[in-house]
Formats: C-alpha cells, structure tokens, sequence
C-alpha cells in the first residue's frame, strides 16, 4: 500500500471521521484508498476507511498488490476475521480485496495508481473504476468524484463522468466529506434520501 498520491498543489487529502494515521495512509496509498472503498458497503464508514490501516497493523507492514493477490486465501480470511473484524463479512470481503489486487496486478502491473494516472478521460477513468471488483455503477462515480475533488485527478470530463456526485458544493457521498461539518450534511443527506425511499415504498 505503499504507492504515492500527488495531491498536487491547491488539492485537499482525504479526511474521513477516522484517526489521523488513517487519513495519512488514504491520501498518500492509491491501493489502501481503493481497498476502503471497496469496503463501504454494509459497514459504518468509519470501519471501512479505518480498515486499511488496521490490515496493516496486522501484517505488521504495507502489503502491496503483489502480496495482496499471491496471499494464501484462508489466511487471509483469517486475518479480515480478527476482532474486530474488518468488515461485516470478513471472508467474502477478504476475498474480493484480493480479487480487486489480482486485477492491479493483471491490468496495472501492480500499480494502483495507474488506474487513474493513465486514464485519458474522465469517461475512460469511469469505466476502469467501474470494472473494478466490488465497484458498481454508483460506486465508480462516486470515487471518480472523490479523486477529482480530493485528490486533483481531473482528467477531461471527469464531473459529467461522475454524475451527480461530481458537482461543486454537493453533499452527496464520501465524495464530499472534508471536515466534521461536511460529514453532518453528508448524513443528513443520506438520511433524508432513505426517507424519501421509504415514504414512497409505503405509498406504492
């Protein structure tokens, strides 16, 4: 996990409601950012993006996509399944996390940084986050709004690509959570959406 973000001059690092070291290893790990990610499901999103630091604390190092994808599966289903475990599912979740190093591996020679380094267009960085596992469709746009605000990576059209959750001075996801203020409104968005989702549910 230990591959650099340039957050470039102007850009912000991730903040998310977790300790500083995990913050620290967020911004500057493409694959410990990808891994969080990839976990933000079924989980408060204070596990998820404390879960790669946890990982590493551990192994007892950063692990790399290389090492990530050659893991003996059950050991690493064993590791994921320590309390408190990483996830809700720790197995399945062990396993796509080593699926998603396997495709680094494969698509990136194990740089998870090059997913969005190399891609030439904010639709084509669309479509390589969305083929990541465990990324759907939401998923990816969602992520390309977050290295687009977050991290400066901003090739051509990468709003229109992210959709709603590329637009400025939303508070719509992960996407947009900068401070404790932001995650409140990011929250209550969430919230308000349920709401409205269960509202209409009873309605129909």
């Amino acid at each position: 996990m230990g591959d650099l973000v340039d957050a470039g001059e102007g850009t912000v690092t991730i903040w998310m409601p977790v300790e500083p070291a995990a913050n620290e290893l967020l911004t500057r790990s493409p694959l410990a950012l990808l891994v969080a990610m990839l976990l933000d499901q079924q989980v408060p999103l204070e596990r998820a993006f404390s879960a790669p630091l946890d990982l590493v604390r551990r192994l007892g190092h950063e692990p790399t996509a290389a090492e990530l994808a050659e893991f003996d599966p059950d050991a690493l289903a064993s590791i994921f399944s320590e309390r408190p475990a990483l996830h809700r599912y720790p197995k399945a979740m062990a396993a796509r996390v080593q699926d998603l190093a396997r495709l680094i591996m494969e698509q990136y020679d194990g740089d998870a940084a090059r997913v969005w380094e190399t891609a030439g267009s904010g639709e084509e960085l669309l479509k390589r986050v969305a083929a990541l596992p465990g990324f759907g469709a939401q998923k990816a746009q969602i992520f390309v709004a977050l290295l687009g605000k977050q991290l400066g990576v901003r090739p051509a059209g990468w709003r229109e690509a992210a959709g709603t959750f590329g637009g400025e001075g939303t508070r719509f996801s992960v996407a947009d959570i900068t401070d404790s203020e932001s995650l409140g409104e990011v929250r209550s968005h969430k919230q308000a959406m349920k709401a409205a989702a269960k509202a209409k549910a009873t309605a129909s």
